[in-house]
């Protein structure tokens, strides 16, 4: 069975509803509601021991793209995030642990590119992974996160929700 991940919240390659796009208190210009979408994965791997949830945007212009949102170490047997778990007052599993964004601190900030620029991907990508715990702290940077995840990844499967204003 192929590792898999999909979303109550949205379609494959759909826009993403204005419910899971950046607020004005973020004073980037959007108005949506900031919460993060359901993500659901199935197929894991042998030798799971936990898994890692990252939202991406590549389009961004910055040289680097976006990191929207990093959770690590969910436990091997929670197998879906309920909407608005790496949103503000939301709730994640036990022992999971959510790591700095591009936004500067850890939680779910969504999608807010530049105006009049084409649509931009957001890459919401599951990670099964081989450690129990990767070893990082809340303010920990994504590329540090990331370079920790390549190391211990048995598996990866990923979901893309478009945005453009």
């Amino acid at each position: 069975m192929a590792f898999t991940v999909s979303s109550n919240s949205f379609k494959d390659g759909d826009y993403l509803p204005n419910d899971f796009i950046l607020s004005a208190a973020f004073g980037f210009g959007c108005a949506g509601g900031n919460r993060s979408p359901h993500l659901k994965w199935s197929g894991a791997p042998d030798g799971t021991k936990s898994f890692a949830v990252t939202a991406y945007d590549p389009d961004a212009p910055t040289g680097s793209g976006f990191w929207h949102w990093l959770v690590v170490n969910i436990p091997a047997h929670v197998s879906e995030l309920a909407e608005g778990a790496g949103s503000s007052g939301g709730q994640l599993p036990a022992g999971a642990l959510a790591t700095r964004t591009d936004f500067g601190a850890p939680g779910y900030g969504g999608p807010c590119p530049p105006p009049g620029d084409h649509p931009h991907r957001y890459l919401f990508t599951v990670f099964a992974v081989k450690a129990e715990k990767i070893d990082v702290k809340p303010d920990t940077s994504a590329a540090v996160v990331g370079f920790n995840l390549h190391f211990n990844t048995l598996a990866k499967a990923a979901i893309m929700g478009l945005y453009k204003r």
